[in-house]
């Protein structure tokens, strides 16, 4: 039964992921410190030190069934984490007691822990963020040449289409795939650097043989599925990489932000929808409203993450010489909550993409509206050709147009300065003329080319190229 009376995590609750909070669960992080302990154990027998087989295969044996209840009983009397499981894996595996944890400090299993744990949650956000870039691009081919009102200053500027806005969702998550891409190929584990990161204890272990202590990092590298292992440290990685990482994860938060809040605006203007269930209920006084629920979320989950990334950043800015301890409680919940809250944006966002609703003929409606002022060039330079003054004609268009304006916006009528343009006869022109060229799609310039550019050069090959890893489904939780 739940408990009621205390605090629950809505990250649990509502927003992330299973697998997500699973990798940052005790299970995958207390398992992955016996993975590593038996990693060294091998690689330290590789190098000559007296460990036996047996020893690795009992280890081996116990490697996942973690004693919780002898690790918590034994922390609470030493006050030291990773003691208290070494302690509890020695009592599971006697034989190989006296050789757990050789020559290492905590932060073997703490930071090399934090490092494939990290590595696990950065996958999991690359298959999503695949999964986002799939469904907008299915959208933006199905609307890339339906005309629509482009904004600057949130003023009506000239027109885009649907399918183009949302490239520049597209290419703005590209930016952060490629940003994920370079932390998964470039995290690098802390090997085994000792108390300081001098390797000390390891010279003492192995009689001073240099190449031999090299060697056990590399083994414990590639044991664990790493590349590259740091090539200094103190006790701890650099805690600049937390704030790389965290950066990375700020800018999905940033991208995410720019999404939502295009679309709550959209929304507003009845020219997009998110999805909106049968029987969801959009406020509790006005039967009739349809929030952009989901966005919102995205919205607030997205600040999180932007701000959270500062953690990282005073984090790492504040580290005294070889290590303090400062930064372990920090660092236990903004590196943990970041990924959560970037996993939740994710699930949302493929949950909106997939549901995503355009009404057409608002789109359409909005666009006529404005489509007067934004040919007034056209009419303009069409006039010049038949013997017209440009400068006489721009402000016969300024006059006219801040007259239709003030219809619209004082007195709540039609737009008319197609009317008044036709009335004008320095322009030449008649209402059929300028009606003819009032067609949307005379003024999308090169959206819909844009589109099939973009998608073709960018968009499929790297669809393709990891289309092992996408991830398309998601639940999305009250």
């Amino acid at each position: 039964m739940a408990d009621h009376a205390s605090y629950v995590s809505p990250f649990s609750t509502r927003y992330a992921s299973k697998e997500m909070q699973f990798i940052f669960s005790d299970d995958n992080k207390f398992r992955t410190w016996r993975r590593l302990w038996i990693s060294l154990a091998k690689a330290e027998q590789k190098q000559g030190l007296p460990i036996t087989d047996a020893q690795i295969a009992e280890l081996t044996a116990h490697a996942t069934d973690i004693n919780y209840d002898v690790a918590t009983r034994r922390e609470r009397e030493v006050r030291h984490d990773v003691m208290s499981h070494v302690f509890a894996y020695g009592e599971q595996c006697p034989l190989a007691r006296g050789i757990i944890h050789l020559g290492a400090t905590s932060c073997y299993v703490g930071d090399n822990t934090d490092i494939l744990v990290m590595k696990q949650g950065l996958t999991l956000l690359r298959g999503k963020l695949l999964g986002v870039l799939a469904e907008l691009r299915e959208f933006a081919v199905r609307h890339k040449s339906l005309p629509a009102l482009a904004y600057t200053h949130l003023q009506p500027a000239q027109l885009t289409t649907v399918g183009k806005r949302a490239t520049l969702w597209m290419h703005e998550l590209y930016l952060d795939f490629e940003e994920v891409t370079h932390r998964l190929d470039t995290l690098a584990l802390l090997g085994s650097k000792g108390t300081t990161g001098t390797q000390a204890s390891f010279m003492e272990l192995l009689g001073g043989d240099s190449e031999k202590i090299r060697q056990i990092e590399q083994d414990i590298a590639a044991d664990v599925g790493v590349s590259r292992v740091v090539p200094v440290s103190g006790q701890t990685y650099s805690r600049k990489t937390d704030y790389q990482v965290l950066s990375a994860l700020s800018g999905i938060a940033q991208s995410a932000s720019k999404f939502s809040y295009d679309l709550r605006l959209l929304q507003g203007f009845k020219e997009m929808e998110e999805p909106f269930e049968t029987s969801q209920i959009g406020s509790s006084a006005m039967p009739y409203k349809r929030n952009p629920m989901r966005s919102e979320r995205i919205s607030g989950l997205s600040r999180f993450v932007m701000v959270d990334a500062l953690n990282a950043a005073i984090t790492a800015g504040t580290q005294w010489f070889e290590r303090t301890l400062d930064d372990s409680a920090n660092r236990r919940i903004a590196v943990s909550e970041a990924f959560l809250a970037t996993d939740a944006i994710l699930n949302l966002m493929l949950n909106v993409c997939d549901g995503l609703v355009v009404y057409d003929k608002v789109v359409r409606a909005r666009v006529m509206a404005e489509l007067p002022f934004m040919a007034t060039e056209n009419i303009m330079m069409d006039a010049v050709k038949k013997g017209g003054d440009r400068q006489a004609l721009h402000e016969r268009l300024r006059v006219h147009s801040q007259a239709a304006a003030r219809v619209v916006k004082e007195e709540g009528g039609q737009n008319d300065l197609v009317d008044r343009i036709a009335a004008d006869s320095a322009f030449m022109v008649s209402k059929t003329e300028i009606e003819a060229i009032l067609e949307p799609v005379n003024f999308i310039g090169r959206s819909a080319e844009q589109v099939t550019e973009f998608v073709a050069e960018i968009i499929d090959p790297l669809l393709t190229r990891y289309a092992g890893e996408m991830s398309k489904q998601a639940e999305v939780n009250v």
